[in-house]
Order: C-alpha cells, then sequence, then structure tokens
C-alpha cells in the first residue's frame, strides 16, 4: 500500500488528485494539508488533517506527497518534498520556470526519489483517439495538427493568483502546459516553434489567449487557447494525406470528477456517439465521411503508473524531464512572442539524468 499525502483541497486536489486517488487499488489517502478548514475530512472520513506542509512531512507513514497548490508555489513545495526524502507529483506546470525544474530533477535524482508531473490530459479519450489514428496511418501522412481550448470566460478570475505571472498566472503556462504536453508525447522535439501570447480581456493581468505553431520534419502543430471563445473551435483537427479527422468538446472526465469523491461507474471516460469525431478519409478512391468512436478516457491509469513507480514496479508514467521539456517549448513561445521571429528550437540544455 503506498500512503498518499495531498497538499492543498482546492479544486485540484477535491476534483481531480482527491478522487483519483481513492479510486486506485493500493493506493490509500492518508492526510492532507489544509490551513483553516476541514473539507477533506468531510468528504473522506478517516483522514488526518495537518495545518502546515511539515507535519504532514513528519509523518513517517507518508510514501507520496502530492502537490495541488497554486502554480506559483509548485517549486518550493515540490523542493521541500523532495528534501523529506518522499515521492512527489506536482500539479501543472510543475514549475514556474524551465530552470527551476531542472533543479527539481536534479534533487530528486540525488535523494533517489520520484518526481512525477501531473500530465494527466494524456489520458484524455480524443488524445487517446488520436494515438490509434496515428498509429494505425488512418490519415496517411501527417501535414498539419490543431490543438485547441477555447473558453468563454470575459470576467475576471475568481483567484487573482492566476492573474499574476510571477505566480504562474496566465493562460500559456496553464492550458499550454496539458496542450504542448500532448504534442509532445505524439511527437518529441520540435525543431523550431513561433507563437504570440497576449492579453484579450479587459483589464490587467495575465496573458490569457496564445498561439503557438510547433515545427517538426514535414508537418506543423498549432496550438491555441483563450477566453473569449462563445463559440469554440474544434478540439482537434488533423489533416493527413489521406483526409482529416476533427474532434468538437471537451473530454468529460474532470466534469464528472468534480461529482464524485471515487469512481464507481462502469463506463467511466466513455462518450455517446453524438460526441465522437468524425473521420472523412479516401476508400475506395471516394471520400468517405463517418463518425469515428472516442476512445474511453482514464486518468486512474496516469496514478495506477504512479504506484508501480513508487514501489519500483515500473517507471513513471511520466518522466520529469517531459515537465522540462514542455517548460522549454513554452518559453520558447513567449521569446518568439516578444520578439516576433520564430525561435529555433535548443536543446542543449536539457538537464542530464
Amino acid at each position: 500500500m503506498v500512503r498518499v499525502g495531498l497538499v492543498a483541497f482546492g479544486m485540484a486536489g477535491r476534483v481531480f488528485h482527491a478522487p483519483l486517488i481513492s479510486s486506485v487499488d493500493g493506493l490509500e489517502l492518508t492526510a492532507v494539508v489544509e490551513r483553516n478548514t476541514d473539507n477533506a475530512a468531510a468528504r473522506y472520513p478517516g483522514i488526518r488533517t495537518y495545518r502546515a506542509l511539515d507535519a504532514l512531512l513528519g509523518d513517517a507513514a507518508i510514501d507520496l506527497v502530492v502537490v495541488a497548490t497554486p502554480s506559483g508555489s509548485h517549486f518550493e513545495v515540490a523542493k521541500q518534498v523532495l528534501a523529506a526524502g518522499k515521492h512527489v507529483v506536482v500539479d501543472k506546470p510543475t514549475a514556474v520556470r524551465s530552470s527551476e525544474i531542472a533543479e527539481l530533477i536534479r534533487l530528486s535524482s540525488e535523494r533517489r526519489v520520484h518526481l512525477i508531473p501531473f500530465h494527466n490530459r494524456r489520458w484524455d479519450g480524443d488524445f487517446l483517439t488520436i494515438q490509434k489514428l496515428l498509429h494505425e496511418g488512418l490519415l496517411g501522412r501527417l501535414v498539419y495538427m490543431q490543438s485547441t481550448f477555447d473558453r468563454w470566460n470575459p470576467g475576471q478570475t475568481r483567484r487573482p493568483w492566476k492573474d499574476d505571472p510571477e505566480l504562474g498566472g496566465g493562460m500559456l503556462l496553464d492550458l499550454g502546459t496539458h496542450i504542448a504536453d500532448q504534442v509532445f508525447a505524439l511527437f518529441g522535439r520540435p525543431q523550431a516553434v513561433g507563437g504570440d501570447v497576449r492579453r484579450e480581456r479587459d483589464g490587467e493581468g495575465a496573458n490569457d489567449a496564445f498561439t503557438a505553431r510547433l515545427y517538426y520534419d514535414g508537418f506543423t502543430v498549432e496550438l491555441g487557447a483563450n477566453c473569449l471563445s462563445s463559440l469554440a473551435r474544434p478540439r482537434y483537427h488533423l489533416r493527413g494525406t489521406h483526409g482529416n479527422y476533427w474532434k468538437h468538446g471537451v473530454d468529460p472526465q474532470e466534469a464528472a470528477l468534480n461529482q464524485v469523491t471515487r469512481i464507481t461507474a462502469q463506463d467511466w471516460g466513455r462518450q455517446p456517439a453524438s460526441a465522437w469525431g468524425t473521420l472523412a478519409v479516401m476508400a475506395d478512391g471516394c471520400l468517405v465521411t463517418q463518425p469515428f468512436e472516442t476512445v474511453p478516457g482514464n486518468y486512474r491509469l496516469y496514478y495506477e503508473g504512479v504506484r508501480d513507480a513508487v514501489l519500483g514496479h515500473a517507471p513513471a508514467p511520466v518522466p520529469a524531464l517531459d515537465a522540462w521539456r514542455v517548460a522549454h517549448i513554452l518559453e520558447s513561445v513567449a521569446q518568439s512572442a516578444e520578439e516576433g521571429r520564430t525561435i529555433p528550437c535548443d536543446w542543449s540544455s536539457e538537464p542530464s539524468l
């Protein structure tokens, strides 16, 4: 049994981590850090509540600590956890700067414990479907992929830190980490990047819209997200020499997790036919358009991988180095936006393990 301590019980801790940890055999949600409330204990009877991180780290029964604090604190909290010799899962982004992630990687190696980024959207159903499409070669040679995360949120954020770049605020680090990580998981290191990063909503604050272009050998990936899309673009659009794939809507797991403390549904992550994407490919000389079933998503697979890594049975489900690589890509996107030019990707500074 891997005993887990959760640092913070805000949206990330309550909606994502606690229900997933509680749904995986071999993981036990044992303790939580809540400074002023007992919300976790009300939802998970028997859990221990600590008022400070040091108290949690002093609990010898805790094997794994999950950091679900605001983004700007991830680096300092994760560093304390690693220094205490405990394995750590860190919600995205792992840290605000790639240099900070490199330091965490070094410390995890020295302490011989796992640093595992929470890049859970590798287990989105639509992303798993794209992996299947590409693996089976249904689109032919890929020439273009677009991945967007459009939202309609014209007002100010209710969490002030999300509008402070120094605290990890901004759409580029928030949703950009997810969609850039998906692309990295598919295709690896891009050769160059271009980007446009800006503030579109009224008022001062962090960036709330971006477009990024990742250049690979023979094809381009375009990423985008914003807060002013009352009519959203397709979540994915892939073009290949044999046809196209379009997918609207978002993976249903986040909304479902918001309603449960533990997953019990037998059809978890499965989308109805009305939400499937559309595949249009050549067959016998004709273009055939048809719905293409979405592979069921399953974030539990991430935490099953964490369990196996902590027990020494398998590598981490997301390598710590991938968090640095994604941060490096996003920093290059920001540099491109600032300098108004395409930035060749220099991977020479990648941390060594």
